[in-house]
């Protein structure tokens, strides 16, 4: 995606963890939700695109985040790191018990702007990312997708999963949502997605 806008990350702060959307803020700033199945990368492109490099706490164990996570960004939008999910060695209540927090989060917070779903370009459209997509698009919840960990693959074989991914969502989908490529630790697709967040700020402003 091209722009001519640049974001800067200027500050960056932790504003609350809580279980519930009744302990979230009420001032209705821009929420960019960021979630995604464990293990797809999801804390490591937190820290990439927030310039930080432990302000989501990454880790070789899925399943670490089980709150939702409210940083402020640049004092004026937050940034959600929401709970993985689709880790089968999860006890069956505590994936009952994200799940209900996700869906809970994502049908009801009215201040959420765009929900990035995470996908790990490896793996992709595996049948609970699709569930999660279309249950989106029923909901008319606004959303973009991040294809993760592109610096895993060859480029020939990244070209092919992206063609696959488009391919399989077209079958259902008129018009797909903006997709971005992206690597935290080659910083590939940093800048889009920080720019395509400032793009939707600043039209908010401008309604």
């Amino acid at each position: 995606m091209t722009t001519n806008l640049s974001m800067k990350i200027q500050s960056v702060r932790l504003y609350c963890s809580a279980v519930s959307i009744g302990k979230l803020p009420s001032d209705g700033l821009p929420e960019y939700a960021f979630l995604g199945r464990s293990n797809c990368g999801k804390s490591s492109l937190i820290n990439a695109i927030t310039q930080r490099k432990r302000m989501a706490r990454a880790s070789g164990t899925p399943g670490k985040t089980q709150l939702l996570n409210y940083f402020f960004i640049n004092e004026s939008w937050y940034l959600v790191d929401l709970p993985g999910y689709g880790w089968a060695r999860a006890p069956k209540t505590q994936r009952q018990s994200l799940t209900y927090m996700i869906e809970t989060y994502l049908q009801k917070r009215k201040d959420l702007t765009t929900a990035f779903v995470l996908i790990d370009s490896r793996h992709v459209l595996l049948p609970i990312d699709h569930y999660l997509i279309e249950k989106l698009g029923e909901n008319n919840i606004p959303f973009s997708i991040i294809l993760t960990k592109a610096d895993k693959l060859k480029k020939g074989v990244l070209e092919k999963n992206y063609r696959s991914f488009r391919e399989k969502l077209l079958l259902s989908w008129e018009e797909l949502p903006p997709i971005f490529i992206s690597s935290s630790l080659k910083k590939q697709g940093l800048e889009e997605i920080r720019n395509y967040i400032e793009k939707v700020n600043k039209s908010l402003t401008q309604k």
